[in-house]
């Protein structure tokens, strides 16, 4: 998601906008299903999503949630990370390249369109096409035809039959099916393509929920869903629906989950790190996760390019003690970083080269700093800009004073009043200073960390960073053989990235949250995204 999702904390924060107030279930009204059962209606905590929900152009957490929740892919993800087919009956090849996909059969949208090979292949061109602008076309970009330069059709992708199409990459891809569950890959009804804008107001799809009809996206307000009767996977649906509410504040949320007026919370605000454990007890969530937190340096920032870039960029990076800053701020709900991925993927390394640089060494800092003021002396103030609706602002203000005491320099954060204005000045390339970022995983591995925030021209590669060295070390870990050799290259990507700086690492997120007493069997997945499928109320 995921951002893409660019999230903040526990995903990387959010983009709450609306109202504290029950607005939608939250003392457990009941609904009855088709099947004739009363189930209770689940509110969730949730963040306004950034664009109309367009699986292709969403990717973060606040319109990511919704979609994940609407949509079925080729293949879902376990809460272990496993991906498991879904609507895919089977995804062959021999040579890792050429891939033939057979969907099964009996699935539709649920405006009763089936879902068929052109459901994935239309969708994945108007992804990919540079004429639509979206946000998750790189992920397109392995497929043959893909292009930053001609606005044409994939290629690569071909129609065999209703329930059969291939797809070829440019180059063998060991871990293209694991990539499938992630929302730029869900199917989109043949209805969708005569007004996307409309349709992303009001999506139609093919999984768990659907829309609780006309105007049940409130913006700034609420998303109401109510379950798919016409879902045809293998999960199942253990309530009458899920309220994503959006909240101004952390603290609003957290106050509704402790009056039972919340259900869930993925995401502790930190004036509750060091009570939430106690005041929820065993309904407390505090888990590793698939969420890496850094702030980005554009690279058009003046005094932060060529060799004086390089040094300021390390400069700052080695001012920063994390180990202080996620014990005082986050209580134990952070880990100091130690390289660009999350420790519970395979193929992590705390010893990558060049990861020094994330040691508190303030001495070192300094040096580096005069270094590059050799070279052209330092003005202005740097900034780092945050959301404020996301729990940013504890630890923006603890980093960029330790800068301000280390290097000597003005340094602030800026705020912004949600994830949603933030990024807009982010995807327009119009902030002026460097700004929090970070990554919820969309799929299980170290590429997912990489390719799509470091790649030159990536969707979320927000600062604009290009490396010849890391896009030859990104195809070739892509094409890789198996996964093992594909995470020996990943891991040297990450040493030109410790050289360059393009983000700073900071910490890696736990997945922390809670539900009320209002509700049972509350599972938290691997990247940090509650099941809320599985949520009963009480």
């Amino acid at each position: 998601m995921k951002i893409k999702r660019i999230v903040g904390l526990a995903a990387v924060a959010a983009l709450a906008l609306a109202a504290c107030s029950d607005t939608g279930g939250g003392s457990g009204d009941a609904e009855t299903t088709e099947g004739g059962t009363s189930q209770g209606i689940v509110t969730a905590w949730g963040s306004e999503p950034q664009n109309p929900l367009i699986p292709t152009n969403t990717n973060e957490v606040g319109g990511g949630k919704i979609l994940d929740l609407m949509f079925s892919g080729l293949v879902h993800y376990e809460a272990d990370g496993k991906a498991v087919n879904e609507v895919a009956e089977s995804i062959e090849t021999e040579d890792a390249q050429t891939f033939t996909i057979t969907l099964k059969e009996g699935w539709t949208f649920s405006n009763g369109e089936p879902v068929t090979s052109s459901s994935f292949v239309d969708a994945w061109n108007y992804g990919a096409k540079l004429s639509n602008e979206q946000l998750s076309s790189y992920f397109f970009e392995p497929i043959e035809g893909f292009s930053y330069d001609v606005d044409s059709d994939l290629t690569g992708l071909k129609v065999v039959d209703d329930t059969t199409f291939t797809v070829t990459l440019t180059q063998p891809e060991s871990d293209f099916p694991l990539r499938l569950g992630y929302s730029a890959f869900y199917p989109l009804p043949e209805s969708a393509f005569a007004d996307m804008d409309a349709f992303g107001e009001s999506p139609v799809g093919n999984g768990l929920y659907k829309l609780d009809g006309e105007g049940a996206w409130e913006h700034n307000v609420q998303a109401s869903l109510v379950p798919n009767p016409d879902y045809a996977g293998d999960r199942t649906v253990a309530n009458g629906g899920v309220v994503v509410k959006f909240y101004e504040t952390l603290d609003g949320a957290y106050n509704d989950l402790l009056a039972g007026q919340l259900d869930v919370l993925d995401q502790i605000p930190d004036s509750a790190f060091g009570t939430y454990e106690s005041e929820l007890g065993d309904r407390a969530v505090n888990q590793p996760a698939a969420v890496f937190q850094s702030f980005t340096i554009p690279q058009n920032l003046a005094h932060f390019s060529g060799e004086e870039g390089k040094l300021r960029r390390q400069a700052i990076s080695l001012a920063i003690n994390r180990a202080e800053v996620t014990e005082a701020i986050f209580q134990g709900t952070r880990t100091p970083a130690s390289d660009f991925t999350s420790p519970v993927i395979d193929g992590w390394s705390d010893s990558v080269t060049g990861s020094e640089v994330l040691e508190y060494d303030p001495e070192e800092a300094k040096k580096l700093w005069a270094e590059a003021d050799a070279i052209a002396p330092f003005s202005g103030t740097f900034t780092i800009g945050y959301n404020t609706d996301g729990g940013h602002q504890a630890w923006v203000d603890a980093v960029t004073n330790g800068l301000r005491n280390t290097l000597g320099i003005s340094a602030e954060g800026n705020p912004f009043p949600s994830f949603k204005d933030l990024r807009t000045e982010v995807t327009a390339r119009t902030i002026t200073g460097a700004f929090r970022s970070g990554w919820q995983a969309d799929y299980p591995g170290l590429y997912n960390f990489l390719g799509p925030l470091y790649g030159t021209g990536a969707g979320s590669n927000d600062g604009d960073y290009s490396s010849a060295a890391v896009d030859t070390l990104l195809a070739e870990g892509a094409a890789a053989g198996s996964i093992e050799e594909a995470n020996e290259k990943f891991v040297k990507v990450q040493e030109v990235l410790f050289t360059d700086l393009p983000a700073i690492p900071l910490w890696y997120a736990n997945a922390t949250g809670g539900s009320a007493d209002t509700v049972s069997n509350v599972t938290f997945g691997w990247n940090s995204v509650p099941l809320l499928n599985e949520v009963t109320k009480n």
